[in-house]
């Protein structure tokens, strides 16, 4: 007897943005192999192209033209006949790719807005001048998560006098919400759509008043990429349709993975990236939190990811600003911890030098699809 509730694709899963890793590519589609279970007798097509069907697994080639594509399973049997539907995003002519975002900045706009009269130049500032080098001998791009204050300093300080340069550097430098402040902690934990809304709102009205709408993008982090899924919809919403995660568990739990469950934040940690289709946001993996590992410990963590085809096209490299920091102290109870290491920037370097190497192109995820320029139909 025909079991119509085993019938299902299994493989790719709903969600799943392949490119030429998963199949053969021309210039007209990417042939890939779809498989599923079917539990007693029936005759499977997929996208009307007939199935192998044994030993209660059915698989086939489909192609796959568009960008978004619908897959549907339709399995016939003398009892009537059932069906399983899931979409999947071809990522075409994709390209080994990366990008580099920081976390958790505020200090160096507090220097800035605190003493203009300091730096005529944006790139006078150290933290600038630095990531400008990184750009120059690199071609890094870098996407720089804000917050909207800290003690003695908010965005309504951040002068404009620098817009001008900010609007000039925007095709490598650029600037987006990350949370309202450093504390208090996990601070979109339990978050609400309004809370979220008001805070992205007032922190990218400041961005476009002092820097200009050139330096904005559909990408960005949520603080601790930690949100509940109603919350998550303020930020897409205004825009936002790439979020970055740190989708690997720790004790079988992942805090970092935004509203997703375990078992959905280890699948995504498989792969590059994945879109949620109910939330319409793409989901792009973390693969190193560098300000983490020695300058010798970037290099071997990175080696991991190339391990599987499905974790080395897109590169995300993150840091966090408070790294870089010899004045920047926080008080745990009564301990005064400093984050600071005297080697962060070598750190940056060895991470850089290892894409560089490979070959890896600098993009901004928010360009294009996923940093990838390749016009395709809807």
């Amino acid at each position: 007897m025909f079991n119509h509730s085993s019938f299902r694709i299994t493989s790719p899963r709903n969600g799943d943005i392949l490119n030429r890793h998963d199949g053969a590519e021309t210039d007209e589609s990417l042939l890939i192999t779809v498989k599923g279970s079917v539990s007693g007798t029936a005759t499977v097509t997929v996208n009307g192209v007939a199935a192998t069907v044994e030993a209660g697994e059915f698989t086939c080639q489909v192609p796959i033209s568009r960008r978004t594509n619908i897959l549907e399973a339709v399995a016939k049997t003398p009892g009537g006949d059932c069906a399983d539907t899931i979409t999947v995003l071809w990522d075409k002519k994709s390209f080994k790719r990366f990008r580099f975002s920081i976390d958790d900045n505020i200090m160096f706009l507090k220097d800035l807005g605190q003493h203009p009269e300091d730096y005529s130049s944006l790139f006078d500032h150290w933290y600038l001048a630095f990531w400008q080098r990184m750009h120059l001998e690199y071609g890094t791009k870098v996407h720089i998560n804000i917050y909207y204050q800290t003690e003695g300093f908010d965005l309504t300080n951040m002068p404009t006098k620098w817009r001008d340069q900010w609007q000039n550097n925007a095709d490598w430098l650029h600037l987006s919400f990350h949370a309202l402040a450093n504390n208090p902690d996990r601070i979109y934990r339990n978050a609400v759509y309004t809370q979220v809304a008001h805070d992205f709102d007032l922190i990218m009205g400041h961005i476009r008043r002092f820097a200009g709408n050139e330096v904005t993008s559909r990408a960005t982090t949520i603080h601790w990429a930690e949100c509940p899924k109603a919350a998550v919809t303020a930020v897409r919403d205004r825009g936002i349709d790439r979020l970055i995660g740190l989708f690997w568990l720790t004790d079988g739990q992942c805090t970092t993975g935004y509203y997703h469950d375990p078992a959905t934040c280890e699948y995504i940690n498989s792969r590059d990236y994945w879109k949620d289709t109910e939330t319409d946001l793409v989901f792009v993996t973390c693969d190193q939190v560098v300000n983490s590992y020695s300058p010798e410990d970037v290099v071997r963590e990175l080696d991991k990811q190339e391990q599987s085809p499905h974790t080395c096209e897109l590169i995300e490299l993150l840091i966090h600003e408070q790294y870089f920091r010899t004045d920047l102290q926080y008080i745990a109870g009564d301990t005064i911890i400093s984050y600071y290491k005297d080697d962060i920037q070598q750190r940056v370097i060895e991470a850089l030098k290892w894409v560089t190497k490979r070959g890896y192109e600098p993009v901004f995820w928010g360009d294009g699809f996923c940093g990838n320029p390749t016009e395709i139909p809807a």
